[in-house]
């Protein structure tokens, strides 16, 4: 017989990660508790009680000081507000992938944008995902009960939909469910959640029990992880569950050549090793027998090999020693000392502290500290270790690295360089490639203005042979751009007013972003008064508050406009400057038959030739100059036509028939006077 392990067997990422959060409070001896189940194992259960963490069923549960453990599945929002009202410390493990799939929902859902979730609405973590949506939900937990909803709510194939998956859902059924809602949802939009490591620990699974006679799934019965290896195995044959090594003895191994292994997510490697060692007993000791581990080399078992020798070689990839944790004795210029536990005395070069060149160990760290690193070196003549610290974060950020690639999952990082071709972008230590034609939005921005900026990033390559990775900023900003412009078309209506910077600008109009959508203000929506250029009024990079004039939805053009009503010098002129007013206006230019006076910024009125002078004159300049200001008198406005007709005349006529009056009234005077004289004598 022969006996082959999936490599992917046992903890899976985010579950390792709980499980190693819960063990070091255990081992600092903090007063714990787990909120539920920290992992679907009895054995991982039962040691961490053993251990002093409590499990309690509720957040009210929890005592004032203690440390509440999130499980892997996360909780809803609502959750963590129970826990910070009883004085609880919360140590959050919810796994990256289901926290993924919380800000996904939280962040695009509301009233009008429902949650579709395919799982199992009893399972913790499609419990938690529901209690961040900000809208209704909806769970199902296959492609019937996915149509059995659309056809009971038909108004959701019309509305604007987010579907999302449990981390471990079926990937054969998810891949159906899909199809479906494209076909009955208008407006759906799917984020493939499925974890990638479920995802590639079913795929192999399903190609394991392809080549075998029988299959071995460890883990625990309640466990979706587990549950859905087993529904993938027995497509292609004879299958069973086991929790533990002593359910093997009611299972008939004989007459089986090619028997395949492997675990959930939520196994521990101790229970793997214990139920492979178990099936070594329970095979014929004169059977030849195997154990491989795939898809890397075999580790053969021969009749003359000890089986217990080749269980751990086969196992080997599980081993974390290369990984150690040290507490800080002692800093000093050149290295930090640390205690790793073991007779040899442990030591970090300055230079393998960080990737941080600003990093400084002296600031950062303290006596008693404890921090994760890798051994680089064992000096077993001078009884020293030599570690890295860097290695140690380079390596996790790799394998965040690699798994960004397989769920295409947006990273933040630092613009370090710009170099031949494009950029390179830091993330926790890690050296990204960015292509030019990957770095911009658009292919005319200047890469140097991206340098030492934060900046989000997706992996669109990687080279795992040679440590290297390609990644892409463009598709970052394309998608922001593309949520912001649906956003902004399902909302967007004529009169809206918005905050916008100039990007752009051409001969006729500028074009002004107001939030991640571009509109164009025509030259003529600038300004009242006439100007040549846009740059008469803009610069690119200003801050200008716009609103919109006119939407083409169709075509996805927005015109915007600039200029304010209250600032139109027409509107300015009917309420101040009415017919018969006497205004100052600056000559400002000169024809034959008139000249034209500012009458307010933005109008000129015309004083016609025969208004100009109270006496016939040939042209305007025999009595006026540009950039003189006249007295003069508005005397007719056709706002239709927008033409101001002005006078000086006007205002001449009148002062002279006022000074013939006057002159007349002395005259009686005098003359009434002689008269009084004369009579008296």
């Amino acid at each position: 017989m022969r006996i082959t392990l999936a490599k992917t067997a046992g903890f899976c990422f985010g579950v390792d990660r709980a499980v190693e959060m819960a063990y070091e409070l255990a081992k600092k001896n903090v007063k714990a508790a787990t909120l539920g189940e920290l992992i679907h194992n009895n054995f991982v259960t039962s040691e961490l009680e053993n251990k002093g963490v409590r499990l309690i069923d509720s957040p009210s549960q929890a005592q004032r000081g203690e440390t509440v453990i999130i499980r892997a599945h996360g909780v809803a929002e609502s959750v963590y507000k129970e826990l910070e009202e009883t004085g609880a410390v919360i140590c959050d493990a919810t796994c990256p992938f289901v926290k993924k799939i919380h800000t996904i929902v939280a962040e695009n859902s509301s009233a009008d944008i429902p949650v579709l979730i395919a799982g199992d609405p009893n399972h913790p973590e499609v419990i938690g995902i529901k209690g961040h949506s900000n809208g209704e939900v909806f769970v199902f937990n296959s492609s019937d009960e996915l149509e059995k909803i659309l056809g009971e709510k038909p108004e959701l194939c019309k509305k604007r939909i987010i579907v999302v998956s449990q981390t471990t859902f079926s990937q054969k059924e998810w891949k159906i469910c899909k199809e479906k809602i494209k076909i009955y949802c208008t407006n759906p939009k799917i984020f493939d959640t499925i974890c990638s490591a479920t995802r590639k620990r079913q795929d192999e699974a399903a190609e394991l029990s392809k080549k075998s006679d029988l299959m071995i799934i460890i883990g625990g019965r309640h466990s979706s992880n587990t549950a859905k290896l087993k529904a993938v195995c027995s497509d292609s044959c004879e299958t069973y569950l086991v929790e533990r090594a002593d359910e093997l003895r009611t299972i008939n191994f004989s007459n089986h050549a090619e028997v395949g292994v492997t675990a959930g997510a939520s196994t521990p490697s101790v229970i793997i090793k214990e139920v492979l060692l178990e099936m070594s007993e329970i095979v014929n000791e004169t059977t030849k027998l195997q154990v491989e581990e795939v898809p890397s080399e075999a580790a053969v078992i021969t009749d003359d090999m000890d089986f217990s020798a080749a269980l751990e070689a086969s196992l080997s990839s599980m081993s974390t020693d290369q990984k150690v944790k040290g507490v800080v004795m002692g800093i000093t210029p050149t290295e930090i000392q640390v205690d790793i536990g073991r007779k040899h005395a442990g030591y970090v070069p300055m230079d393998e502290y960080s990737a941080d060149p600003n990093a400084d160990a002296a600031k950062e760290l303290k006596i008693g500290d404890e921090i994760d690193l890798i051994i680089m070196k064992t000096n077993d003549a001078e009884g020293t270790v030599m570690l890295s610290k860097k290695r140690f974060d380079a390596q996790n950020a790799w394998v965040e690295i690699i798994a960004a690639e397989e769920d295409g999952r947006v990273l933040e990082g630092t613009v370090a360089e710009v170099v031949k071709g494009g950029v390179r972008v830091v993330s926790n230590g890690v050296r990204v490639f960015v292509p030019a034609s990957h770095a911009t939005e658009r292919r005319d921005e200047n890469l140097e203005d991206l340098l030492k900026k934060t900046v989000k990033f997706r992996i669109i390559e990687v080279n795992k042979q040679r440590r290297r990775a390609v990644g892409s900023i463009r598709s970052v900003l394309k998608e922001a751009k593309k949520e912001a412009a649906e956003a902004f078309w399902a909302q967007a209506a004529e009169g809206q007013t918005y905050h916008g910077v100039v990007k752009s600008m051409t001969n006729y109009g500028a074009f002004v972003d107001i939030g991640g959508i571009d509109g164009m203000v025509h030259i003529s929506e600038m300004s009242w008064k006439r100007i040549k250029n846009p740059s008469e009024v803009f610069e690119i990079g200003q801050e200008v508050d716009v609103y919109i004039k006119s939407l083409d939805a169709e075509n996805k053009k927005i015109s915007l406009g600039y200029r304010k009503d209250e600032d139109n010098p027409w509107a300015i002129l009917k309420n101040n400057y009415p017919e018969g007013s006497v205004v100052e206006a600056e000559i400002v230019g000169m024809t034959t038959f008139g000249a034209f006076a500012r009458v307010i910024p933005g109008i000129d009125g015309l004083i016609h030739i025969s208004q100009i002078a109270d006496r016939h004159i040939s042209k305007p300049q025999d009595v006026l100059k540009v950039g003189e200001t006249v007295t003069c008198k508005i005397t007719a406005i056709d706002y239709d036509k927008k033409r101001v007709s002005l006078s000086i005349r006007a205002l001449i006529e009148p002062a002279e028939e006022a000074a013939e009056e006057a002159v007349e009234a002395v005259e009686e005077a005098v003359a009434e006077e002689a008269a009084a004289e004369e009579a008296a004598e």
